[in-house]
């Protein structure tokens, strides 16, 4: 336990220490010449503890003082607890600032901490990726100067950030970003940086969506009204101009009814789906009744269509789901291939999964539309889509359905070569019939 020194103590050790010195010399008849000698001497020890002192602190091989004497040993140990309290608490800032960086780090945007001249004290690793910032280079390098952007400068000059700043990368041009600054500490601000690119093309999509929409709904309901503005209550219009009035008005409200069905099938399926209820599903027996349908669709094409499928596999899901995804590959290929094209439909068992394809020799589709094909509404060709009947939602609901069903629709197309559609169903999925 450490010991306190006191007056007491010091003064108690002086006297014994004087005394005899004192005593001595008035016997032998020199008290001042040996009270300076132990003077001196005891300066000299004292002298000796303070180089140990020193050496020790300044060249310090161990965390331990050195011995100490006298009360010098309650001096080292003094400061040895001094220091041992010391090193404690900066372990503990030290775990501190550890987990603020942990911490820092866990967040899923970019974390920038800057002095009120917007130089650089820290970042996060997100930082580094997202503005390509360099670390430790960039440590005290004023933040306006590595993002080279006027509206930005402006922003962080104005020091109004009440509204965040959104801001297109210049790494990629896709990709949006969003800057919010905060005061920080007394004299600091952070800068939080988002990647808002998919929000902003999910606002882009909902926007699309009711204008594609409002179209779709928009051309019928003209047609049907102006049939119905050309008709007097009183006249009743000639047969040869009534059955053609009627075959478009009727053409035009199964568009319509088509439409609403489709979006109400995939408003259905864009959720979440429990499957401890899926049912094993007679996949060839399902591609027959696909087959019979698409011969029907086939005969103004002419199409060569070939179905190779494999009777002994099936898979567990929702059948009605996945007729739809089966189907609307099938008869998209049919609708998009010229007239005499090649169609193969394929269901396999491949690398111990249910695989199912679906290739065509068409026109193929250019790559920077591949991404975007299961957008609603999007059309490669809006023209052609609008002369076959396509509405845009037929492989946005075969991409939620795949989804919902662990699966995955794989696009792969070539300009003047054709496309290849499909689809894999994992091992825990598949039912094989000979097992």
């Amino acid at each position: 336990m450490y010991r306190v020194v006191n007056k007491r103590a010091l003064a108690k050790r002086l006297f014994v220490y004087f005394l005899p010195l004192l005593l001595i010399g008035v016997l032998i008849g020199a008290p001042f010449l040996l009270l300076f000698l132990g003077s001196f001497s005891l300066l000299v020890w004292h002298y000796h503890q303070l180089y140990r002192l020193s050496d020790w602190l300044l060249n310090q091989r161990s965390f331990n003082p050195p011995e100490g004497e006298g009360a010098w040993e309650q001096v080292f140990e003094g400061i040895y607890h001094l220091q041992h309290r010391n090193r404690k608490k900066r372990n503990e800032l030290a775990d501190l600032i550890r987990r603020f960086r942990d911490g820092a780090e866990a967040v899923p945007d970019a974390v920038i901490v800057l002095q009120r001249d917007l130089s650089i004290v820290w970042c996060n690793q997100l930082a580094l990726k997202v503005l390509g910032l360099q670390w430790p280079a960039d440590h005290g390098q004023r933040l306006d100067n590595l993002i080279r952007d006027p509206k930005f400068a402006k922003y962080m000059q104005t020091e109004s950030f009440d509204e965040a700043l959104e801001l297109e990368s210049g790494h990629s041009f896709e990709q949006v970003l969003e800057f919010r600054v905060m005061p920080y500490a007394s004299s600091q601000l952070m800068v939080v940086v988002r990647d808002v690119t998919r929000l902003k093309q999910l606002e882009q999509m909902r926007k699309d969506f009711v204008a594609n929409v409002s179209h779709e709904l928009r051309t019928p309901l003209t047609v049907v009204t102006g049939y119905l503005e050309m008709f007097d209550g009183d006249m009743v219009p000639p047969p040869g101009v009534w059955n053609k009035a009627q075959g478009t008005m009727l053409e035009q409200c199964k568009r319509m009814d088509s439409l609403v069905n489709q979006l109400l099938s995939l408003s259905r399926i864009e959720g979440a789906r429990r499957q401890d209820n899926d049912k094993a599903i007679n996949v060839p027996q399902l591609l027959s009744y696909i087959r019979t349908e698409a011969q029907s669709l086939n005969q103004d094409k002419g199409h060569e269509l070939i179905f190779d499928i494999d009777g002994n596999v099936d898979i567990k899901g929702a059948e009605e789901e996945l007729r739809s995804a089966f189907s609307n590959l099938v008869f998209n290929a049919i609708h998009y291939t010229k007239a005499g094209g090649k169609i193969t439909v394929s269901w396999q068992l491949k690398d111990n999964q249910a695989y199912f394809s679906v290739v065509d020799n068409g026109d193929g589709i250019a790559p920077e539309h591949i991404n975007r094909l299961t957008e609603r509404f999007y059309r490669v060709d809006k023209a052609r889509s609008r002369t076959t009947g396509g509405s845009g939602l037929g492989l946005a609901i075969t991409k939620h359905v795949l989804t919902r069903h662990d699966s995955q629709l794989i696009i792969k197309s070539k300009l003047g070569e054709g496309s290849c559609f499909s689809f894999a169903f994992s091992r825990e999925k598949t039912v094989l019939l000979n097992n």
